[in-house]
């Protein structure tokens, strides 16, 4: 293992949830609901998308990993033969089937972790995954795995730093917890060129408001609701920052 890998990994291993605390949380923290991940009718105009329709050109098929309701690749609909998206939910690829038949798209789905479930995801024109990195903490072969999949390229997208890392301040509050520093796009870039990868990257601001649901943001502390009314109190102020990347690589 590299460098840089070593450091992904042991960033992203501190960002874990102590189990003494992950024990007394009353909902499952890290399980995402489908209907916060139903894909928009008209998709954003980001520069992953446009990254994502350039390797299509007039079309091809498209390979979700870590898929949810599909946002990634069914915004690029216009210019898709078929889809296949990996989830380790099986609600959200319900929500991923749903949305590819009501845009006339063949899909196929898979339940499973990646790279785990690559063999039975096969290959694709593109492969994309958003919004998936900051989870995973063995980061080579996953990489390794999605430009394996692709005939002509990959396209991930991120935020800059840890999702998460924005709630740091509430772990300190609440639980008296001190995170450490979170993993940032930049360490994912270190790691594929420790694999011979040297991505084009577009750092981006993400359209909308951020999310700040005191009731999402409980479950996500591992608080019972009765907390809701002080984590309210406490997200007043707080930012959550926006800076997206998108990382593209040839096949």
């Amino acid at each position: 293992m590299g460098e840089a890998a070593r450091r992904w990994a042991e960033l992203q291993g501190g960002r874990g949830i102590p189990a003494a605390i992950l024990a007394n949380a009353p909902t499952d923290p890290w399980r995402h609901a489908p209907a916060d991940f139903t894909p928009p009718a008209v998709p954003a105009d980001t520069p992953s998308r446009r990254a994502t329709l350039d390797l299509l050109g007039a079309g091809g098929t498209v390979l979700d990993v870590g898929c949810g309701g599909g946002a990634a690749a069914l915004g690029l609909a216009v210019a898709t033969t078929a889809v296949t998206g990996v989830d380790r939910q099986a609600d959200m690829l319900e929500v991923f089937a749903a949305g590819a038949r009501a845009r006339g798209l063949p899909v196929r789905t898979v339940l499973g972790s990646w790279p785990d479930c690559a063999g039975r995801a096969r290959n694709a024109d593109v492969v994309v995954s958003h919004h998936v990195l900051h989870n995973v903490v063995d980061l080579p072969p996953f990489l390794a795995a999605l430009t394996a999949a692709s005939r002509r390229g990959v396209v991930v997208e991120m935020l800059d730093q840890h999702p998460m890392a924005w709630l740091d301040p509430l772990w300190e509050r609440f639980h008296d917890l001190h995170r450490p520093p979170p993993a940032t796009a930049g360490d994912a870039v270190a790691v594929l060129r420790e694999l011979g990868v040297d991505p084009d990257v577009t750092r981006w601001e993400r359209p909308g408001p951020p999310r700040q649901d005191p009731v999402w943001v409980a479950r996500r502390l591992c608080l019972a609701p009765e907390r809701v009314p002080e984590i309210a109190a406490a997200l007043e102020g707080l930012v959550r920052p926006r800076i997206a990347a998108t990382l593209r690589w040839p096949a």
